[in-house]
């Protein structure tokens, strides 16, 4: 399938799990027709809902860039919340307890986590390469590892925020946020644009999409890392060392999770709260990749679109009554029509082997 004929069937998709969520918000009791007329004009209709609706999906966007690189070489990472929440942990902690310059200070929170994260994610392709236990399995349960483990730290001593059940703010100097003089702009525009914590984390977002894609498409190193997803034997059999390459893999993509994470931390949450379940950000960027079909730069606009949803979900819960739990049905609904295509590959190959085996 070339890539025209991939962007149609993603469009296709989203088209019919919408389609298919107007039935369910009917069946509830709603207007589907304004349902989405709420949900566009929470992004489109003032300059600071889109700036708000741009600055939530940094996180998905870059959680999605992760997960897509570990599906492109063959991963199935499905530790991307446990390690989103190792990257928030590591940012807000050193955010909170290190004491240095404005522009220096973010930078080392952002490399630490980037650190943490390449680790966590790491340490599963490298159990799979050692012991052979799949990455699905060990990165499941890194996941709540992941989630305890941070609950622990956010408790500890001064960091612990009593009132707020979470860990303490971070100090100014370790905020990512940009522009801010702008919020008092005489422009109406500018000014309303501006006060939706405008931050880095928009920059970063291309360049690491950019950096992915290069990195995939025009490096021997992104050559070897495709192969190794394309078929491992026929990789191996070429000199690739897949194992080596199973864990770099792994290992980026946990440092891309982990750097959401920081950067949702440090651009405009300022903490890290005790949970008690875990918040679907890693699962939330999974959705990403599989809309962006494992594409970098497409993550960018699957991130944005799943942006709107979850902004527009909650606003017409607000406004309408509507459960947010329909919104997730939508999400569910549109991840579903996008597999089905490699679900039915994936089922008639094994249908053809299975005839050719007779």
């Amino acid at each position: 399938m070339n890539n025209r004929k991939k962007i149609y069937m993603l469009i296709f998709s989203v088209f019919i799990g919408l389609l298919v969520g107007s039935v369910v918000i009917t069946v509830a009791g709603f207007d589907p027709i304004k349902y989405y007329k709420v949900m566009l004009e929470t992004t489109f209709s003032r300059p600071k809902f889109f700036a708000r609706t741009l600055v939530d999906s940094v996180p998905f966007v870059i959680g999605g860039i992760g997960v897509a690189l570990a599906f492109k070489t063959g991963a199935f990472n499905i530790g991307a919340e446990g390690q989103f929440i190792i990257g928030s942990l590591v940012a807000a902690y050193f955010g909170y307890f290190l004491k240095l310059p404005p522009v220096i200070h973010p930078i080392v929170c952002i490399l630490l986590a980037a650190i943490a994260g390449m680790i966590w994610g790491g340490l599963a392709g490298w159990i799979k390469s050692k012991f052979g236990v799949h990455e699905v399995i060990t990165t499941i349960m890194l996941n709540w590892i992941a989630l305890y483990f941070s609950n622990l730290v956010v408790m500890f001593g001064s960091f612990y925020d009593r009132e707020a059940q979470a860990s303490k703010m971070i100090q100014e100097s370790a905020s990512i946020k940009i522009f801010q003089s702008l919020k008092t702009s005489s422009n109406s525009f500018v000014k309303e644009f501006f006060s939706a914590d405008i931050n880095f984390g928009i920059i970063l977002m291309f360049i690491l999409a950019f950096l992915v894609y290069y990195l995939l498409n025009k490096t021997t190193k992104g050559y070897e890392l495709k192969a190794v997803g394309l078929n491992p034997k026929a990789a191996e059999f070429g000199g690739i060392n897949v194992n080596k390459n199973l864990i770099l893999s792994m290992g980026l993509s946990g440092t891309l999770c982990a750097v959401a994470g920081a950067v949702k931390v440090l651009g405009f949450a300022g903490t890290v709260s005790r949970l008690s379940v875990m918040e679907g950000n890693g699962f939330n960027a999974m959705s990403v990749a599989l809309l962006a079909n494992s594409h970098p730069i497409g993550s960018i606009f699957a991130g944005f679109f799943f942006s709107i949803l979850r902004r527009g979900g909650f606003r017409v819960q607000q406004l309408m009554g509507v459960p947010y739990e329909i919104v997730q049905i939508i999400i569910g609904l549109i991840v579903l029509f996008i597999s089905m295509p490699l679900f039915i590959k994936i089922i008639s190959k094994k249908i053809k082997k299975v005839g050719g085996n007779r």
